[in-house]
């Protein structure tokens, strides 16, 4: 990944190092590391501190410790100078030797964790994001460099499980876009993208390719119930066990979709207040290779 816009950026800092995060974090950011680790690794961490104090220790809201001897990555967080329970992940993606990427995703509630583009780990929030302003990384590591990456433009996973759930940062508004790349399975039955409105069950646009039926549904559910399917199309874009691209254009009036490069319909707005949808899932007989939302 690269570089695009960071609001601010560490080049070949020496380790340990400590430094500050300016503004502090907000949902929808993302921190990226890149450097390498020798192949004599023993451990090494990052931290996301609450202020840089060495006595009293600063809180640690979220520790990253991969420990490749042992196989895993131990998560944690530190307040009032004791440690919380740990979170043993009995994953190691770090190769004794080898260079990667770490990418650490802000979210509301939680953090998610991506190393080499694969989706690794979540942490939910044990202190409140607010307070964090440094970061913190010791121990057996070289890094290249470090960005802060603002909320325009968000890569969410790389090669997650489904079902998957994710935050719309400030909602939707005209001119952004989510895109969805995947492969269906190969007895595939239906896919489902729903893009929700938060803190309700209301659903403004609901999409569920049905590929037994060979039939594109869209709909809306609000006030607790179901409103008229839309299933007019022209050509059906999804085969079992193939890749697929889809784009969701969100537009004043309403939403545009294409597959693979074509387009397939529009959907006018059946909720009016965009900034309300702020959640989009999916479901269904695929496995997710990337989602971005612009």
């Amino acid at each position: 990944m690269s570089f695009s816009n960071p609001r601010q950026i560490f080049v070949n800092p020496v380790v340990p190092f400590s430094g500050t995060i300016l503004g502090g974090l907000v949902p929808g950011e993302m921190l990226l590391i890149q450097g390498s680790v020798p192949s004599d690794v023993d451990r090494f961490q990052v931290d996301l501190l609450c202020g840089s104090s060495v006595k009293p220790r600063a809180d640690v809201a979220f520790h990253f410790n991969p420990r490749v001897k042992k196989g895993c990555v131990v998560c944690n967080s530190l307040t009032r100078e004791r440690w919380g329970r740990e979170e043993i992940h009995k994953i190691m993606p770090f190769i004794p030797g080898d260079v990667f990427e770490l990418v650490i995703l802000v979210q509301s509630d939680v953090y998610k964790v991506a190393v080499n583009g694969a989706h690794l780990l979540e942490f939910k929030h044990r202190v409140e994001l607010n307070r964090v302003d440094t970061l913190l990384i010791q121990g057996k590591v070289q890094i290249q460099a470090i960005a802060v990456l603002p909320n325009q433009v968000l890569i969410f996973v790389l090669f997650q499980s489904v079902p998957f759930q994710a935050e719309i940062v400030k909602g939707l508004s005209p001119g952004r876009s989510i895109t969805i790349k995947g492969r269906t399975s190969p007895n595939a039955q239906s896919l489902g993208v729903n893009l929700a409105v938060g803190g309700s069950s209301a659903i403004a646009l609901h999409l569920n390719p049905r590929l037994k039926q060979r039939n594109f549904v869209r709909n809306s559910f609000l006030f607790d119930c179901w409103g008229p399917e839309e299933t007019e199309i022209q050509d059906f874009p999804f085969e079992p066990d193939q890749y697929f691209e889809m784009i969701i254009l969100c537009e004043a009036s309403q939403f545009r979709v294409a597959v693979n490069g074509t387009h397939q319909f529009e959907y006018k707005h059946r909720v009016q207040d965009l900034s309300r949808v702020t959640v989009l899932t999916l479901t269904g007989d695929l496995s997710l290779e990337e989602v971005r939302l612009l």
